[in-house]
């Protein structure tokens, strides 16, 4: 057997009664305030063999579908068996690290909730709530599989994540009609669902791109989030077989031509509709939503780690690296806000002209709600929730900041800045039940005007400043990022104390999030599968490899060019 590869055999071996790992001591966590990256599964490459993730399946010229077969039926090395040692079901090895009772019962839940097609596990189901009627919870939604996704890479079990991108992108493949309008070529579904049919014994594949969903409207973020994860199985395995299939390949350039194509925008960021990604109602997030930016800003990174020059990609590439230069500086200068610049927009002039204008949006300092001034400390800052002409949504949204800082779109200092802000505003954005998706609740006459009057988005409830549990897996990244782990551990401990209590809540209502949520699913999936990412992250810091991206400073550097109007 060769030295850098680890069996189960032999790991059996040396966690034995007396065994060498049985007296190992825990690794003391690296607390400096500098970035995990570079240190990427740095620990496993010694036992771990990278090329030996998934068996190469050769690219013969055969139907794509009978490729993607071939490629979801490829097994995954034994070799590649290395797991998180926190006791998880799949863990032969007894961990030196105390497990919370919590950790068995999530991994239980979490593999209770896998969908499986045709004898393969395919994902897992949103919820396995038995008290409430199914709705659509018994699907596989894609932004809700991406934490268990990482779990089960985390813990050795990269074949599930495999199957998962095979068979999203067969549905990607699949014509997308709501009414008489087809949608573009790159949708990627927001969900799909397995029809058993025991006296055939068939399972049938029905994908919703937003033709079932509330408002008709379709996931935008799908894709973002099939490019980030394909990327994350890519760096966990060490194996680029999957990703350089020729399908493959072509889905992510479809997913990039939807939003790379020219138009009419004057903005590198992308025009979104209402209700288009984790907040998936009507909360006033249209526009130039903080979420989506981020999202789009992580997945061009990891498609340009991604793409063979062939087939187009290398032009795919020039585009990608003009777009990261143009929505790096964007962003960073448009949507940071910290005291500093809240301060510049309170004493703003407006109806300014030309391209001296300092106030380039036409914002109404008069606009600026009173809450802010409370909210923003002297130490911290964030990205807004959205800016668009003479609009600036000052509200703090949770996943779009943390993606912010994962991909390297804040810079150092507004990564630490933001921490600043959770240290700072602790019970505002953590409280009693980490974490408020937005921060703070519509109220009143503004809820009726932005929401519709939605019964189940008011004040303090669901995506209207509720919280979710399944946002502790962002945070702990960050945290471990920008040398933060203490942030996190006290986050972790918080949940700890109610989460498996009250049966794996989808989110939680209040101010401080005290109440478990009027509508919420239990038993939800990706509350199940946040909790035991942040714990195996915090156990191996190495783990953040997969979702994190060191800053490119030769492609996010702002290129200037001199104006068409300058002259000697």
């Amino acid at each position: 057997m060769p030295s850098s590869t680890l069996t189960m055999e032999s790991l059996s071996l040396a966690c034995g009664e007396g065994g060498a790992m049985a007296e190992m001591r825990p690794r003391p966590l690296n607390l400096e305030r500098r970035s995990m990256d570079e240190k990427c599964l740095n620990d496993l490459a010694s036992t771990v063999n990278p090329s030996s993730g998934c068996q190469k399946v050769g690219l013969q010229p055969i139907k794509s579908s009978e490729r993607l077969e071939a490629m979801a039926t490829a097994t995954v090395s034994p070799s590649l068996s290395f797991r998180s040692g926190m006791g998880t079901p799949g863990s032969s090895c007894h961990t030196p690290f105390a497990p919370h009772p919590m950790v068995a019962d999530a991994w239980e839940n979490l593999r209770k909730s896998l969908v499986y097609f045709r004898g393969k596990p395919v994902g897992t189901i949103a919820a396995l709530d038995s008290t409430e009627d199914a709705l659509n919870y018994n699907q596989v939604f894609v932004r809700d599989f991406v934490p268990s996704a990482f779990a089960f890479l985390m813990n050795g079990e990269p074949e599930i994540v495999k199957n998962f991108l095979l068979k999203t992108l067969h549905l990607q493949a699949w014509e997308k009609r709501i009414d008489c309008f087809t949608l573009g070529e790159g949708v990627m579904p927001a969900s799909f669902k397995v029809l058993h049919d025991p006296e055939r014994k068939s399972d049938t594949l029905i994908a919703d791109f937003g033709e079932s969903a509330i408002g008709r409207v379709a996931p935008i973020d799908s894709g973002f989030w099939w490019i980030i994860l394909l990327r994350a199985y890519t760096k966990c395995t060490g194996n680029h077989s999957l990703a350089d299939m020729p399908d493959v390949q072509r889905g992510m350039r479809l997913i990039l031509t939807l939003c790379l194509s020219e138009g009419f925008d004057t903005f590198p960021t992308l025009l979104c509709a209402d209700g288009c990604c984790m907040i998936d109602r009507r909360m006033g997030i249209y526009g130039y939503p903080i979420e989506i930016q981020a999202l789009f800003f992580l997945a061009l990174r990891c498609a340009r780690t991604l793409l063979k020059h062939e087939r187009g990609g290398k032009e795919f590439i020039e585009r990608i690296d003009s777009r990261l230069h143009a929505l790096s500086y964007h962003m960073r200068t448009y949507f940071w806000l910290d005291h500093e610049q809240l301060n510049n927009i309170y004493r703003y002039k407006t109806e300014e002209y030309s391209h001296t204008a300092v106030n380039k949006f036409n914002v109404i300092p008069d606009s600026i709600p009173d809450w802010v001034f409370d909210f923003m400390p002297m130490r911290g800052g964030y990205f807004v929730g959205n800016v668009s002409p003479a609009r600036l949504d000052f509200r703090w949204f949770c996943l779009g900041n943390c993606i912010a800082i994962l991909s390297s779109l804040a810079t150092p200092e507004q990564a630490s800045a933001i921490m600043d802000l959770f240290e700072e505003r602790w019970e505002d954005l953590i409280g009693d039940m980490p974490l408020k998706i937005a921060y703070p609740a519509l109220e009143n006459h503004e809820w009726r005007i932005v929401t519709g009057c939605d019964p189940k988005n008011t004040r303090w409830s669901y995506h209207n400043g509720g919280s979710w549990p399944v946002l502790l897996w962002l945070l702990t990244a960050a945290c471990i990022k920008t040398g933060r782990p203490q942030i996190a551990r006290k986050a972790i401990e918080l949940t700890e104390r109610r989460l498996a209590r009250d049966g794996w809540p989808e989110y939680y209502d209040g101010k401080a999030g005290g109440y478990i949520g009027k509508q919420a699913r239990k038993f939800q999936t990706w509350s199940v599968a946040g909790y035991l990412v942040s714990k195996m992250m915090l156990e191996d810091p190495s783990h953040l490899g997969m979702i994190s991206l060191e800053e490119d400073k030769k492609i996010l550097k702002p290129r200037l060019k001199r104006s068409v109007s300058w002259t000697c």
